[in-house]
């Protein structure tokens, strides 16, 4: 009796634990569940792209002021920093050593006037006595050189007499142009050199401000591409207009318009440069001020992808498609520009694909999803 309760007992077992290995094999067996992730629909829109380009800014002018003679800085007429007009005295260079070589050359000139009118006396007395054959022809020949040597010698008094006046005038030392001055780093009272590796101060004429800029190689063969045209100039016309952002990431107020290319790459950095000119008549912008020049770009019928359904892998660019039996494939796409938080896309997908929005950084290549939340595209 015991013996058959054994041989029941194990026989039940086994049963039983047949029945869980088979209720555990199917368990391992079922399909596993998709991933809930958010879905969008691809569309085309018109878009504008931005790229900014680095750029110096300089006023339209800027001059050095230098002194052209030597001497004492005798007086500063104006301020580090002051609007000056053009023809505005600025400073005042120490003239007597001048005004004296002035006065030794006139003279100069009043005596070399003086010979002129003793060499002609001297020629008028001789060519009556050379009429009567009293005197030999040598002696108005020589009497006619004389005056000729006399002649010159005033002219080169002349010469004398204007530059002194040259010299003496650069001791006043005037605006070239309108705009800002400077640092003036010597006073009054200050020894000044034409050798002096400083200029006086330096002249901004501000009115306009040019944003120099470079493009590489690359980026210069592109933006040739970008525009319509059949030659460069033709380009710079069709370019829309320019924006300048400041230093501290504002817009400044007024558009420019880019209206040169330069006529060759630099060796060293193989890049070529590029202006843009904006007006200032407020002059709120200074020479030497740093800010970026942002061009812009229109697109016809764009793909917009959201920056946030992309992943980088290895300085490539990725999207996760969602196929019919929403099964996801990891697809490389070619970004063209920016507009806002979207990619413009040229390759890799197109109008009507669905793609994953949400968590693709932890998705994996033929995971099965469950859409959620499917809606078109944003529009730029």
């Amino acid at each position: 009796m015991k013996k058959d309760l054994l041989i029941w007992s194990l026989l039940v077992g086994i049963v039983l634990s047949g029945l869980y290995s088979c209720k555990s094999s199917s368990a391992h067996n079922e399909a596993p569940t998709a991933v809930p992730a958010e879905v969008v629909t691809l569309g085309a829109a018109d878009a504008n792209t931005q790229n900014d380009y680095t750029a110096s800014l300089e006023g339209k002018v800027n001059v050095e002021i230098r002194s052209q003679v030597d001497g004492y800085l005798e007086k500063v007429y104006v301020d580090e920093g002051a609007y000056v007009k053009a023809g505005q005295p600025l400073f005042k260079i120490d003239e007597h050593r001048y005004r004296e070589q002035l006065n030794n050359a006139k003279a100069s000139l009043h005596a070399a006037e003086a010979a002129v009118l003793n060499a002609q006396l001297e020629v008028d007395k001789v060519t009556p006595l050379v009429a009567n054959k009293v005197v030999s022809d040598i002696q108005l020949r020589t009497a006619k050189t004389a005056y000729e040597v006399a002649t010159a010698n005033v002219e080169q008094a002349k010469a004398l007499v204007a530059s002194a006046s040259i010299s003496l005038g650069y001791t006043n030392i005037t605006a070239p142009v309108s705009g800002y001055i400077g640092r003036i780093p010597k006073k009054a009272g200050a020894l000044i050199s034409l050798n002096d590796p400083e200029p006086l101060t330096k002249l901004s004429d501000v009115h306009e401000i040019y944003a120099y800029f470079s493009l590489s190689e690359s980026d210069f063969f592109t933006f040739k591409d970008n525009y319509a045209g059949s030659t460069l100039e033709e380009k710079l016309k069709n370019l829309p207009p320019a924006t300048l952002v400041l230093a501290d990431n504002h817009i400044y107020e007024k558009q420019g318009k880019v209206d040169m290319i330069d006529g060759q790459f630099e060796k060293n950095t193989g890049a070529i440069t590029l202006r843009a000119v904006f007006p200032n008549e407020k002059g709120i912008i200074r020479t030497g001020n740093t800010g970026k020049v942002r061009l812009e770009r229109q697109f016809k019928e764009a793909i917009l992808v959201p920056q946030a359904a992309t992943i980088e892998v290895q300085d490539r660019v990725f999207v996760y498609t969602v196929g019919k039996d929403n099964k996801i494939t990891r697809q490389a796409i070619t970004i063209v520009g920016t507009s806002g938080n979207q990619y413009l896309v040229k390759d890799g997908v197109k109008a009507g694909d669905r793609i994953v929005t949400t968590g693709v950084d932890r998705l994996k290549e033929g995971t099965e999803i469950k859409p959620e939340k499917a809606k078109p595209a944003v529009q730029g």
